[in-house]
């Protein structure tokens, strides 16, 4: 750690929320303040990947500059009235829970700029997808850094319209009626979780996210926790997604572009799991112990028929798309994450947490690697790519084939890896659930969960053999090209981060686990 100002480090995660803002103002300037470039279109391509990178920086300074001796305390905190009359404050803070959530959105949306300088999706003008890309960035950045739940909500809500764009205006086939299904879906949640958030803080008299968790539920009854736990839940739930409430996900995927399917998946899934810890958890721990149950049999549910979705989708002859397996696939994963939250336990929150960071991390490669896969064969239909007309991949592009087995494998929760770590202490944590909830029931839950992990390693393998292997290239057949350099630019970071999540996770646990021990026995302060 090295010894960064309080004033100075307040003034880097404030910037880190407000700078896309104005480098989105910016990018739809006559002439973008970017590095200039050959012609207009590029420039403000390579104004994107400059904000985006002053961001990822101002983050990394931030995780160098935080207090790693008392990751369970707020830092960088800003504290400014905004609403007097409703006692609405302008708060941002970080702890260790939030800190790996805001640099993850950095890293990522960096790196998707980069990657869209050299592949600019099919589309209307460069200047408004940089503006929507940064407008995105700076609405999940603010999910993660507020500390009211006003602007919680506020910060929620602003990545939406966004996303509806880049999906309908950027994306492929059936891209209008997925970019719809998405923002129904989610403002419908919404509008219910605002219901519970407004009841919450004229209950309690605050709507300060830190006093709340600090109270830890004392101000409120059973009864206003129950209620505002299934309100908020529902909204939250959407955007995990929560099975039966994920059936936007699989078209909002596989229409995205591939950045937006990238930010998706590896961003925004994890703000409704992030609303669950930070909100739910530590402010209506009572409302939550009558949910925890139903929580867990959702989750379990989930991993189950993601796997079997994505089981019927590898089969031949399915006509199956990679990138709408990939998102049942996030179902699945993403009810591991539910698990380990519903246990109420801290092995099962550090589990789910980490979860969240493995899951940005290998999903947001695998989602690179199928829109480069995309890109040159034109189809992501497994039929086609697993070579049907002619070698399969290794025999075509070794490196990216390599590169998407590594992928799979890392999905699948192979030790050593970032995948394994996060599930596992989900299924501990289910194992020895908290206080008051049944535990037959939850090594019921665990037991299912286990059979999962069963599942998805066999989807993946499937995906593996019927994808990569087969023999070399015959003589005549045209080749496509392999990993190229921006690619290799693109993707490097997330599989070294991969690697270094799974052979050391204590560098993300010992993160984590003060901030949800506190948050758990009674808020951050």
């Amino acid at each position: 750690m090295i010894d960064i100002s309080e004033s100075v480090m307040q003034f880097l995660l404030a910037f880190t929320v407000v700078g896309p803002l104005l480098g989105a103002a910016a990018a739809l300037l006559p002439a973008p303040p970017g590095l200039k470039g050959k012609s207009p279109d590029q420039a403000v391509l390579r104004h994107g990947v400059t904000v985006t990178g002053v961001i990822l920086l101002a983050a990394i300074v931030l995780a160098i500059g935080f207090d790693h001796d008392r990751p369970s305390r707020m830092q960088a905190t800003t504290d400014i009235t905004w609403i007097p009359a409703l006692d609405v404050r302008i708060h941002l803070g970080i702890d260790g829970i939030s800190l790996p959530l805001l640099v993850l959105t950095a890293l990522l949306t960096f790196l998707c700029a980069l990657y869209s300088y050299f592949k600019m999706p099919s589309g209307p003008s460069p200047k408004a997808f940089v503006a929507l890309l940064l407008v995105l960035e700076s609405g999940t950045l603010a999910t993660f850094a507020v500390l009211d739940l006003v602007l919680f909500f506020l910060a929620f809500e602003m990545v939406l319209i966004p996303m509806y764009f880049l999906i309908a205006r950027w994306g492929g086939e059936g891209r209008r009626a997925a970019a719809w299904k998405f923002i129904l879906y989610t403002l419908l949640g919404s509008v219910v979780m605002l219901l519970g958030l407004l009841l919450i803080g004229v209950q309690a008299g605050t709507f300060d996210m830190v006093a709340l968790a600090a109270d830890n539920g004392r101000g409120l009854s059973t009864t206003v926790q129950v209620t505002a736990v299934l309100a908020i839940g529902l909204g939250l739930a959407v955007k995990t997604p929560m099975w039966p409430l994920h059936s936007w996900l699989p078209d909002a995927h596989t229409a995205a572009p591939t950045v937006g399917s990238v930010l998706l998946a590896g961003v925004l899934l994890k703000m409704g799991t992030y609303g669950f810890v930070r909100i739910v958890l530590p402010i209506a721990p009572d409302g939550m112990r009558t949910f925890a149950p139903y929580l867990a049999a959702f989750a379990v549910a989930g991993i189950v028929y993601g796997s079997l979705a994505c089981l019927a989708l590898v089969r031949p002859g399915a006509k199956g798309d990679l990138k709408r397996l990939i998102a049942y696939s996030s179902v699945g994963h993403m009810g591991f994450v539910l698990l380990g939250i519903a246990t109420m336990t801290p092995t099962g929150v550090n589990g789910a947490l980490f979860a969240n960071i493995a899951h940005g991390l290998v999903t947001g490669l695998l989602f690179f690697l199928v829109g480069a896969l995309k890109d040159r064969y034109g189809t992501a239909d497994l039929d086609t790519l697993a070579g049907a007309t002619g070698a399969a991949l290794y025999g075509r592009a070794p490196r990216l084939g390599a590169l998407l087995a590594f992928a799979a494998v890392a999905s699948l929760g192979l030790p050593g890896l970032a995948g394994f770590w996060g599930e596992m202490l989900a299924l501990f944590g289910a194992f020895e659930p908290a206080e008051g909830l049944s535990r037959p029931a939850f090594l019921t839950f665990m037991a299912i969960g286990a059979f999962g992990t069963l599942l998805t390693a066999a989807y993946l393998l499937l995906v593996i053999r019927r994808v990569c292997m087969g023999g070399p290239r015959p003589a005549g057949e045209t080749a496509i090209a392999d990993v190229q350099g921006y690619e290799f630019a693109a993707w490097t970071p997330l599989v070294a981060l991969t690697v270094l999540a799974g052979l050391w996770p204590a560098v993300l646990l010992g993160l984590t686990d003060p901030a949800v021990q506190q948050l758990l026995a009674g808020g951050t302060r």
